[in-house]
């Protein structure tokens, strides 16, 4: 597996990741606030963000990150790559780059919660309401040492 910075060329690649991965994961999500989130992600988020991408041999994504200083925004893995690494290997990456990392993760994603535990974050607040104000509490958690 490679990790490199994005291109825009990766973009649509990885609003299909995207999709894939919050179709799979956020089932607290309904359609809606999936399509209200997409042009948000492609249009804003992506270009705003120091992006990464994972390839696999065959030089396909598989996953990305997204960084904003110390702020791990987004880290999505195509389902069909889930458990092999992929997350683990992009957070280490990003440590690399920016030391101690924070992330806010939705309360009722249990999976990605634990994910992050795993991978040494440590729970440091929770909002009720999401970035955009919809009704989806975050626990903000944070690598501690």
């Amino acid at each position: 597996m490679k990790i490199r910075p994005h291109t825009k060329r990766d973009t649509a690649r990885l609003v299909d990741i995207w999709l894939a991965a919050v179709r799979a994961t956020h089932h607290f999500l309904t359609e809606e606030d999936i399509q209200f989130f997409l042009p948000q992600l492609r249009d804003q988020y992506i270009p705003a963000l120091e992006v990464y991408v994972a390839e696999g041999e065959d030089g396909r994504a598989t996953g990305f990150s997204g960084l904003d200083g110390v702020n791990l925004e987004m880290l999505f893995i195509d389902p069909a790559h889930h458990g092999r690494g992929i997350g683990k290997q992009l957070i280490d990456h990003a440590v690399a780059l920016k030391g101690r990392l924070k992330v806010d993760v939705n309360e009722q994603n249990p999976g990605a919660l634990a994910f992050y535990l795993k991978c040494g974050f440590t729970q440091v607040g929770r909002s009720e309401l999401d970035g955009s104000g919809k009704p989806f509490p975050l626990l903000h958690l944070a690598q501690l040492g």
